[in-house]
């Protein structure tokens, strides 16, 4: 949440507010007051919160939070008094620019290089993998839901609600896997929706898909472990294996999914295999049942475990969403990985692995020991926002809405397309990929991308190795029709001068 140096609209404030309900929702021994005072700190301290940034007033914030306006002053006056924050009359109260004269020093530049030097490999070849981090979502930001339309004040009153009939237990350590509530509400969900065979027991809540790619890779693989990975296949999964030592191997691909049959001879035989069968990302195509039963015949063949991410499975344009790998044969070697953060927002944290019944207690103990369980009042807001329909509600809405979305960004395509431009079938998903003739088109597009304030994602960084496919993921599912018709105009403008064909 980067919130520039400059009175906040009234959405910014809403998500400052928003922000802070979660904060506040997490168990803690800590005062209220010492918790909003903290909260706001870290936040200015990490210029998540920039010098001349003002805040919400202490009535919206006592209102919308739900506390007393002295609990909420108290936070404001210590800030005050430490100098983060300063009051202009008239105006409000605003961060204060703390850096200067504070005594705080600017790290130099020098010291920064030399960290970065000694990073070890394994940490090098997982910033390889990462890409480049931004907090700008432009238009065609991959993999950014419409944040604006998520529910927000049902959503508050449901974690008011949750925080105010919280049991004492849920501010110890946890270790259950999860509110029993939230796994309770997600099982009815999948087997219904997604045909997965599950019971609640089954299901290990996590603070998002990442952390469940973590366990997997360090409770099934020992370093130096093969895992197959869809190439090209998605970066973050990739960081994972990387960062606990595992070797990714590439599979390849093509219009059908994944491929185990093209594994070339001596190939390591895999640990695991990581997968996104209902939606390839980022491709977008589905995997074949004949390729399913393929590869549930190579991860037995092998003893290896079937990682099945099924990331933005709810958003099928064309069909009903695609049935699970997992439920596809009776004690299928899969674990299934989901995550809220697509069809909910990212900064919600949650997710969940269904586990084999053999891997849910030395799971639930990893994780608890590893992580440590938390969020149990969001947790038990997100089952009552199952369960009283607004997600399924919600999902309904995103996808009409992001169907409408991608027909916007093919009219403001369609000059280039007719050009000869080709653009993936976009049946699912947030998504479309534009193919492009070369790796130096593909360079030269996101550079100039970068000059005009519009963020291009290459194709090619989501292969493990050359040679690569150049492209475009062009996001549009957090984007408005304006934002779309403005950046589809600059890219065909764009990739027509840098030497499209020519079919006039």
């Amino acid at each position: 949440m980067k919130i520039e140096p400059a009175t906040p609209s009234h959405a910014r404030r809403l998500w400052i507010i928003d922000a802070l309900a979660m904060q506040l929702a997490s168990p803690s021994t800590r005062t209220l007051s010492q918790r909003l005072y903290q909260s706001l700190r870290d936040w200015i301290q990490q210029g998540q919160l920039g010098a001349g940034s003002a805040l919400p007033s202490s009535r919206q914030l006592a209102r919308e939070l739900g506390l007393g306006r002295n609990t909420v002053l108290a936070a404001v006056d210590r800030l005050t008094a430490e100098g983060f924050v300063e009051t202009r009359q008239g105006a409000g109260v605003f961060v204060a620019a703390w850096q200067s004269g504070s005594g705080a020093e600017a790290i130099p530049a020098s010291t920064a290089v030399a960290v970065t030097q000694e990073l070890s490999d394994r940490g090098q070849r997982i910033l390889d993998f990462s890409g480049v981090l931004s907090n700008r979502h432009t238009a065609f930001a991959p993999g950014v839901p419409a944040l604006d339309q998520f529910p927000r004040e049902r959503w508050q009153r449901l974690l008011r609600r949750h925080y105010q009939r919280a049991p004492v237990e849920w501010h110890d350590y946890q270790h259950q896997g999860g509110v029993p509530a939230l796994r309770e509400a997600l099982c009815d969900y999948l087997r219904l929706s997604r045909s997965v065979r599950c019971r609640p027991q089954q299901i290990l809540i996590t603070q998002g898909a990442q952390q469940g790619f973590e366990l997997i890779a360090r409770l099934l693989a020992d370093a130096g472990d093969a895992v197959w990975v869809e190439e090209p296949g998605y970066g973050g999964a990739q960081s994972c294996f990387v960062a606990a030592g595992l070797n990714p191997i590439p599979l390849a691909v093509d219009e059908d999914g994944a491929n185990v049959n093209r594994v070339p001879d001596g190939t390591p035989a895999p640990r695991l295999i990581y997968v996104t069968p209902s939606h390839q990302y980022p491709s977008g195509v589905t995997l074949t049942l004949p390729r399913r039963m393929a590869l549930l015949e190579a991860a037995s063949r092998h003893g290896a475990w079937i990682i099945e991410d099924d990331y933005d499975s709810e958003f099928r344009y064309a069909s009903a969403p695609i049935a699970s790998l997992q439920g596809l044969v009776d004690n299928a070697p899969v674990i299934y990985v989901g995550t809220f953060s697509k069809v909910l927002y990212p900064g919600l944290r949650l997710g969940y692995l269904v586990l084999p019944d053999a891997l849910v207690e030395p799971f639930t103990r990893a994780n608890a020991r590893l992580h440590r369980e938390g969020q149990y009042v969001a947790q038990a807001a997100l089952a009552a926002f199952i369960a009283e329909g607004h997600f399924v509600r919600h999902v309904s809405r995103m996808r009409e809405l992001y169907r409408w979305r991608q027909a916007k960004l093919r009219e403001a395509l369609a000059p280039a397309v007719a050009r000869g431009l080709v653009l993936s079938a976009g049946q699912a998903g947030m998504h479309l990929v534009a193919e492009l003739e070369s790796v130096e088109l593909e360079t030269e597009l996101v550079a100039r991308g970068r000059e005009a304030g519009i963020l291009l994602s290459p194709l090619s960084r989501y292969y493990l190795k050359p040679p690569a496919k150049a492209g475009l993921v062009l996001g549009y599912a957090g984007a408005t029709d304006a934002e779309i018709a403005t950046a589809g105009h600059w890219l065909c403008s764009a990739w027509r001068e840098l030497g499209a064909p020519d079919r006039d």
